[in-house]
């Protein structure tokens, strides 16, 4: 049986704010940083309030999921997608890599999703 994994509020700290104070005051390069693959997703108090109203929790595997259609759709030029996975939606901006919003598979019937410019299916 897969562990459900709790998302902690603070995964919507800025990542950039993060890893220069993770320096422990060593200055790196704004271009340094940026060029960095970010191996994290945040979720925005919205999504979290969805996730929980509407009982969606996913494991650590469908996080990692989650991350590598995130990754792909970045590579594709996408900004806005909508990630279908296991019966659950989530639609991510890419910009950010923040989650704004997610859904069960009940919610996805007969939906119809705006504001995107691709989508991920796994």
């Amino acid at each position: 049986m897969s562990e459900i994994v709790k998302i902690p509020q603070n995964l919507n700290v800025n990542y950039l704010a993060q890893r220069i104070a993770s320096n422990n005051g060593t200055s790196t390069a704004f271009k340094e940083v940026l060029n960095e693959k970010i191996d994290e997703i945040k979720f925005s108090k919205h999504s979290l309030m969805r996730m929980e109203m509407r009982n969606v929790k996913i494991t650590q595997s469908e996080y990692q999921k989650l991350l590598e259609a995130v990754n792909k759709a970045c590579e594709k030029g996408i900004k806005d997608s909508l990630i279908v996975m296991n019966n659950k939606a989530f639609v991510v901006n890419l910009k950010t890599k923040t989650v704004i919003t997610a859904m069960d598979g009940e919610m996805l019937k007969n939906s119809v999703f705006t504001n995107i410019d691709g989508a991920v299916i796994i």
